[in-house]
């Protein structure tokens, strides 16, 4: 073998493999560059969670546009609950249900918080005219379609549907 025919081989063996390591180089980059860009992701969208949650605590303090409410009369007194629903229609509440509490015992009206958003039960104490602390309680039920429960008691007289 002559050096010509020795030199040309070495070349083409030299730019083969110069080309099969260019290859390799540009696929490392790209997967190096892929595994960036996915733990950045990953960083950013474990970051941005507690961010989520904080905006929906805050929106739990805040009453709905619409608020669907029960009437129930716990006093005895017919056609109180009529006249609350009247009052409170007249006011933008939605009432959805109207009845009889389980006794006509009821001394003073208290509202039941029933999703879990308390915002929503002082709305309705507010506009009754009831004592938004004491006489407000939280009972969920996924059962009941509706936000507020608002037992009508004895003292139902001196709250402002009656006034």
């Amino acid at each position: 073998m002559t050096k010509n025919e020795n030199n040309s081989s070495s070349k083409k063996v030299d730019s083969k493999t110069s080309v099969v390591n260019l290859s390799l180089n540009i696929i490392i980059f790209f997967l190096a560059s892929l595994t960036i860009y996915l733990g950045y992701s990953i960083i950013i969208k474990l970051n941005d969670k507690p961010k989520i949650v904080e905006g929906v605590e805050n929106l739990k303090n805040q009453p709905s546009e619409i608020i669907q409410v029960e009437v129930l009369n716990g006093c005895g007194i017919s056609g109180v609950a009529d006249r609350f629903t009247d009052f409170l229609r007249n006011k933008n509440v939605d009432v959805v249900n109207i009845g009889n509490y389980s006794s006509f015992d009821i001394e003073e009206t208290f509202v039941i918080d029933r999703v879990g958003n308390k915002a929503n039960a002082f709305k309705v104490a507010d506009l009754l005219g009831i004592t938004r602390k004491s006489n407000s309680i939280t009972q969920l039920n996924e059962d009941l379609f509706l936000d507020v429960t608002i037992v009508i008691g004895k003292d139902y007289y001196k709250l402002n549907p009656l006034k």
